[in-house]
């Protein structure tokens, strides 16, 4: 079966509401995206009615309705009842006029189909067939049942759906037709995929309503006066029960909707705390005038009963008798595939998650689930992620932080946007001597440092202020850098000390001056001495040279 409700990758934030909002967490969560995992899906389309960044998309099926058409065979529309807290002011006349345009055979009301359905709820409780007797017109409460609660498989009702009786009625009274149901509801799509022959596509309001915008048909208002139709009250809360003869007074009638009130009342049907009652459930709040497809934006359910309540007639369709066979539906089990969890695989991912204690597990159902055991299970069946539980996070996250800040040997002092020290670590402290951060916590920089790259900082707004200074007051040496966060509203300073290497260097520096000074005099010394030893060689050699000469020249005499 095709899914009927997808995800679009690139719009997934990992905010995790979905999970949430599943009421049988049906949906995985891997590689940073949510996925829905359809054997275990009931198609409440929750899921798709809160994710706050529309990554979810009911499958369009218009493209089917359109080849039906294009096909030569007769296409009926099926109208949920709901048509008219959908679409204000308008009736079914109006809709046929507008479908006909869009090339349908013909149009009428699913309610048709709900006074088939409806005659044989009457039937039922009329005999007294069954303790218990639950409605089957809602296929997210039958998939309910079928995957979770199999136990309760004998009290549902075995008929088909309104949608269903109507399109088998329509396929008598029109041979050779084709049916095209249109609602308010995801899971009907696959409901017709489950039962195939009866109906042939499923398109909701929010698709006929882009279908018509295509096409620029516009629906017109207008007023109906049928008052045999009284099974458009089917899509409100109690509608069905509005609808029958209670004849049989041995049964209590009750209506519950909501899918968080029909799991309780299911699990107190199969514990045999309810008895010879005849129950209508709705998965959605108000029944199908809450369904996930209506499209509107902004529900109102009040606004929607009331309409639907001033459409309905006092009496019935007029309607051809079926016999029970005709009508009857089979529900088999569908429960998805059991792994059985041993406790010691599931101690050992809360290990995993901080949680090595009762008290730690805080169930606070951030991640998707209700308890921590929960989501641990869910880890080992390959649905969630260590990752996903937002307080292991903050947890981890502020330690991993806290440990950096703690044990950096630089100084960390973090300031309000007031210049009012909001944290400083021991290393800060050390190199300021302050005893402990409680002395100076809320007090302005002022009084430990000098403001003023911090007034910049905060002025220039998010630029890395850097300077090398000194601190007469303390006696240190270090390399300051200021940073102003917008996004959180803080200004961080990191101080490192450089104190003994700016000593280390000075020492350095004034030896190499001390030496330049030696060598220099040196050099001094020695060339006086070169200069003195030049000018003595300089007289002894002008000596020698006369001396010679006159040798020379007396020996030349003889």
């Amino acid at each position: 079966m095709a899914e009927c409700i997808k995800f679009k990758e690139a719009n997934c934030k990992n905010c995790y509401k979905c999970i949430r909002h599943c009421p049988v967490k049906s949906i995985g969560f891997s590689e940073n995206q949510a996925h829905i995992i359809t054997e275990e899906c009931i198609l409440c389309g929750n899921c798709f009615v809160v994710c706050p960044q529309n990554a979810k998309v009911i499958r369009n099926d218009i493209s089917s309705a359109k080849l039906l058409i294009k096909s030569g065979a007769p296409v009926y529309a099926s109208l949920a009842p709901s048509f008219v807290a959908n679409y204000e002011g308008v009736t079914i006349s109006s809709m046929e006029e507008a479908l006909s345009q869009l090339g349908f055979a013909g149009v009428e009301e699913t309610a048709i189909g709900a006074t088939i359905v409806k005659k044989q709820y009457e039937h039922l409780t009329h005999n007294g067939n069954g303790e218990v007797i639950i409605s089957s017109c809602c296929h997210t409460v039958n998939l309910l049942i079928q995957k979770y609660y199999p136990r309760a498989l004998p009290y549902l009702a075995q008929v088909v759906s309104p949608m269903q009786a109507h399109s088998m009625d329509i396929k008598r009274r029109f041979p050779g037709a084709k049916t095209v149901f249109i609602g308010p509801c995801i899971s009907k799509k696959a409901e017709a995929e489950s039962y195939r022959g009866m109906v042939d596509c499923v398109i909701t309001f929010e698709e006929l309503t882009a279908w018509l915008e295509e096409k620029k048909i516009e629906l017109k208002h207008d007023k109906d006066n049928n008052d045999k139709s009284r099974a458009r009250l089917f899509p409100t809360s109690g509608g069905i029960l509005r609808t029958m003869t209670a004849a049989n007074q041995d049964y209590i009638y009750m209506a519950i909707d909501g899918i968080e009130n029909c799991i309780p009342a299911i699990e107190d049907i199969i514990e045999g705390k309810l008895k010879k009652c005849f129950v209508e459930m709705s998965a959605c709040k108000g029944s199908c005038i809450g369904g996930p497809a209506m499209d509107k934006k902004h529900s109102s359910p009040v606004k929607y009963y009331m309409f639907v309540n001033k459409y309905a007639g006092n009496e019935d369709f007029t309607v051809e008798n079926y016999q029970e066979e005709e009508l009857k539906k089979d529900f088999p089990s569908l429960v998805p595939r059991q792994v059985n969890l041993g406790s010691k695989a599931i101690e050992e991912v809360l290990r995993k998650m901080g949680k090595t204690k009762p008290e730690d597990e805080l169930n606070c159902g951030s991640c998707g689930y209700n308890t921590c055991r929960d989501k641990a299970k869910a880890v080992l069946q390959g649905k969630a992620n260590l990752h996903m539980c937002l307080p292991y996070l903050k947890e981890k996250a502020e330690s991993f932080s806290d440990n950096i800040i703690k044990n950096t040997p630089n100084g960390i002092i973090v300031l309000n946007e007031s210049f009012e020290v909001q944290q400083i670590n021991d290393a800060a402290c050390k190199m300021l001597n302050i005893r402990n951060e409680t002395d100076v916590m809320g007090e302005n920089v002022v009084c430990i440092l000098d403001p003023q790259p911090f007034i910049e900082a905060y002025e220039k707004g998010g630029e890395c202020h850097y300077k090398s200074i000194y601190l007469p007051e303390y006696k240190k040496y270090v390399d300051q850098t200021v940073i102003y966060d917008r996004s959180y509203n803080i200004i961080v300073c990191i101080m490192r000390d450089v104190t003994e290497e700016t000593l280390q260097r000075e020492k350095k520096e004034a030896i190499k001056r001390s030496t330049i000074e030696i060598t220099d005099k040196v050099i001094e010394k020695q060339m006086r001495t070169v200069q003195e030893i030049a000018s003595l060689l300089g007289e002894t050699t002008a000596e020698t040279k006369i001396a010679l000469t006159k040798l020379k020249e007396s020996l030349m005499d003889e």
